[in-house]
């Protein structure tokens, strides 16, 4: 039986993380609704994270990898997993684990409805400053977007591949993924999964980046709905 879905895991610094997102990925694989292989994107890493990937990929035949030359941030990781992909459906999870990958079940039961399936973090388990800064983001993105989404940032995603491979990514593109199904004239759905506090390594984003980033995207985001071209062919020889 062939793939039929990707999982992408962005990755940059997480050495710590690595031991036990093969473990979960694994176990996951073995419950999975659809037949499903890993990808790590592996974004430009400066510490053990490129040989510990390498590892993992040589002991289990679900797993592969590409690498960048240089950190290139997770938009970028998120793209080039898009793109590597050849399974119909591709989702992706954060290599920090703070949502749970069997959660992905909850997301594939609604996607032959749907053209993106998005969790939203339940409970979330980060500090407060983290929590009111990307309430505030997610506040000041729907009032641009108006996508009726609550958590973009959620990092638990599944998506129908013709359209994810569609999406043009720039930085910060991920945070608005439901937004850009929209421009398809795609149909999109949320979904509560759980989240975890995270146990190793380092987050990436602070206060600051949760709020400016986003405010600045938004009228790239603009700017793109404006000349956003949207077809689809009807026949071909």
């Amino acid at each position: 039986m062939n793939h039929e879905f990707t999982i992408i895991v962005p990755v940059y610094n997480e050495e710590d993380n690595l031991e036990r997102v093969e473990k979960e990925l694994s176990d996951y694989i073995k419950i999975a609704s659809k037949k499903t292989k890993i990808l790590f994107v592996n974004d430009g890493s400066k510490d053990k994270s490129q040989p510990l990937i390498e590892q993992i990929c040589s002991n289990n035949n679900d797993f592969s990898y590409i690498s960048f030359e240089k950190n290139c941030g997770l938009s970028a990781a998120i793209s080039a997993g898009f793109q590597h992909t050849n399974t119909e459906l591709v989702g992706y999870i954060d290599s920090d684990l703070q949502t749970d990958p069997k959660d992905f079940n909850l997301l594939l039961e609604h996607i032959e409805e749907f053209d993106l399936v998005t969790g939203v973090r339940a409970n979330r388990k980060d500090s407060f400053v983290k929590n009111i800064s990307s309430t505030i983001a997610n506040g000041i993105r729907r009032s641009f977007t108006h996508d009726g989404m609550d958590d973009t940032g959620c990092p638990l995603k599944v998506i129908k591949t013709l359209c994810a491979k569609k999406i043009p990514m720039f930085k910060g593109l991920h945070r608005f993924l439901p937004a850009m199904i929209l421009l398809q004239n795609g149909k999109i759905k949320q979904i509560p999964v759980k989240h975890f506090p995270r146990i190793a390594g380092e987050a990436k984003y602070g206060f600051w980046n949760r709020l400016l980033g986003p405010l600045m995207d938004c009228f790239a985001y603009i700017w793109m709905k404006k000349k956003y071209i949207n077809y689809s062919i009807d026949k071909q020889n």
